[in-house]
């Protein structure tokens, strides 16, 4: 009785280059293919491949014999929409003597699940529209300039401190719910027309001295 294989059996020697189709990745990154001659290969990536294959995708193996094969390259991929560029370690881009550029038609995104770190000694964001969600921020710098239509700060707590504040607005405006305290060594306010301090209750006191001066001054 003759027995036929219904699989080319794999040749034990020799170097080995295949075209075929990936059939599934498991947990492990093994990696079945398909050959077109129809063997069944178990492999692993190359390192120098960086794009991370699917299934149904045609890719290409190669190696010198057939306990050494790799899945070199993604000849053509099933799903052309998405494709992700993925290592097993710590990835690095660098252009020592140019510069690297990333350009999307539509969004970009940039994706840390710990920290994610810019340095430079200068960098610019160009963008119709822009979105930070970040826990918590910290800015250490010697200057920062900022021209903007309308800002708009919502938040619980605010605090600044500063050697020096200076404010220039055509107009203010202010509501406070609760209480106002301003504590200061020396308290200049001056209006060029019209100053009016108005309450229910009105206060005002002077520890040695209280001077109001007028062309008219009218009480009552």
């Amino acid at each position: 009785m003759t027995v036929i294989p219904l699989r080319a059996q794999v040749q034990a020697s020799g170097p080995v280059q295949h075209l075929g189709q990936l059939v599934s990745v498991d947990a492990d990154g093994l990696l079945e293919v398909q050959a077109e001659d129809g063997t069944t290969w178990h492999c692993r990536r190359a390192a120098s491949c960086l794009l991370q294959p699917q299934p149904g995708d045609t890719v290409l193996l190669s190696g010198p014999d057939a306990r050494r094969v790799y899945l070199i390259a993604v000849i053509e991929q099933a799903d052309a929409s998405v494709s992700r560029i993925e290592v097993p370690g710590d990835l690095r881009l660098a252009a020592p003597a140019g510069a690297i550029a990333i350009e999307s038609a539509a969004d970009l995104r940039l994706h840390s699940a710990s920290k994610l770190e810019m340095k430079g000694a200068r960098w610019a964001l160009q963008a119709q529209e822009a979105q930070c969600d970040v826990s918590e921020m910290r800015y250490t710098g010697q200057a920062l300039d900022a021209t903007v239509g309308r800002l708009r700060l919502v938040g619980q707590v605010f605090e600044s401190v500063a050697d020096r504040v200076m404010q220039i607005a055509r107009n203010a405006l202010r509501f406070v719910d609760g209480v106002e305290q301003v504590r200061v060594g020396h308290l200049d306010l001056r209006a060029k027309e019209t100053a009016i301090i108005h309450g229910r209750h009105v206060v005002v006191t002077g520890k040695e001295l209280m001077k109001v001066d007028a062309g008219q001054i009218h009480m009552g």
